[in-house]
C-alpha cells in the first residue's frame, strides 16, 4: 500500500501470519493449559471499550467522515478508502466499517475470506465478476459466480471465500462495501496467497495431487496483495 500509514506493494499477501498465528495459539493452549487461556481472555477484553467509553466517544466524535477524500491504500490494479474505527474513530465499538474501492481495468480484488464479518457491495459503476464459494454441509462445494451491474447488491457471507475483478477494459469498477466490524479490514482478511504460503509445500502438492516441483512459481516472499491486476 501506499498509505500514509502503510507502503504501496504488489507482492503476496500480508496476512502471512495465518499459519503461524494459528500454531502460536495452539501452542500456546497445549503448554499453559485452559488457566492461561483464560486470562489471555480476560485481558483482551479488559481493553475493549466499556459502555460508558462508546457513549462519551459519540457525544464526543466527529460524525462526518470524507470517504472520497480520504488517503488512498494504493495498489496495483486499483485503491482502497476505508472508514473504520482507526480512521473514523465514531465507529469505535459499533460494528460497522465501510470501503470505497475502485479497480482500474484488469484489476482484480484478491481471492480472500473475512474469519469474522460479512460484507455488503453496493456496485456503483461499472462491472464486475463475482465468485463466491459456500460450504459442503451436502457433501458438495455451492460456488456461485455472477456478474454485477450499478445498482445491483452483492452479499457475501462471514468465512466464505470469494473476490470479484473489473469485468470491464474500457471503464473503472467503484464498488461500496459495507463489514459488520469496525476493525479495518487488513485485520479481518486473509487472502489466497498467505493461505498457500502458510501450507507446507510437500502437503499442498499432496492436497492437489501434482509434484511438488509444480508449485515452483508461487511467491514465498509474504507482501501485501489485496487489490492486483492482470498483466
Amino acid at each position: 500500500m501506499s498509505s500514509d500509514s502503510e507502503p504501496e506493494t504488489t507482492g503476496v499477501n500480508r496476512r502471512a501470519a495465518i499459519g503461524t498465528g494459528a500454531a502460536a495459539l495452539g501452542g500456546a493452549a497445549m503448554g499453559a493449559g485452559l488457566m492461561a487461556a483464560t486470562g489471555c481472555a480476560d485481558t483482551a477484553a479488559s481493553q475493549l471499550p466499556n459502555t460508558g467509553e462508546i457513549a462519551e466517544n459519540l457525544q464526543n466524535s466527529p460524525h462526518l467522515f470524507h470517504l472520497t477524500s480520504a488517503d488512498p491504500q494504493r495498489y496495483d490494479g486499483g485503491t482502497l478508502q476505508g472508514a473504520h474505527e482507526g480512521s473514523f474513530p465514531v465507529l469505535a465499538g459499533q460494528n460497522g466499517s465501510v470501503y470505497f474501492v475502485r479497480l482500474e481495468p484488469g484489476g482484480i480484488r484478491e481471492p480472500h475470506w473475512h474469519p469474522s464479518a460479512w460484507e455488503m457491495n453496493y456496485h456503483i459503476s461499472g462491472t464486475a465478476k463475482w465468485t463466491i464459494l459456500g460450504t459442503h454441509s451436502d457433501g458438495s462445494y455451492h460456488a456461485q459466480s455472477f456478474e454485477a451491474h450499478p445498482g445491483d447488491l452483492v452479499f457475501a457471507p462471514q468465512g466464505f471465500f470469494h473476490y470479484f475483478e473489473n469485468a470491464r477494459t474500457d471503464a473503472p469498477l467503484e464498488v461500496l462495501i459495507v463489514f459488520n466490524t469496525s476493525a479495518a479490514e487488513t485485520n479481518d482478511d486473509i487472502g489466497i496467497l498467505a493461505a498457500v504460503n502458510s501450507i507446507p509445500r510437500s502437503v499442498l502438492a499432496t492436497v492437489l495431487g501434482i509434484p511438488e516441483t509444480a508449485l515452483a512459481g508461487i511467491p514465498t516472499d509474504i507482501k501485501p496483495v489485496v487489490v492486483t491486476k492482470r498483466h
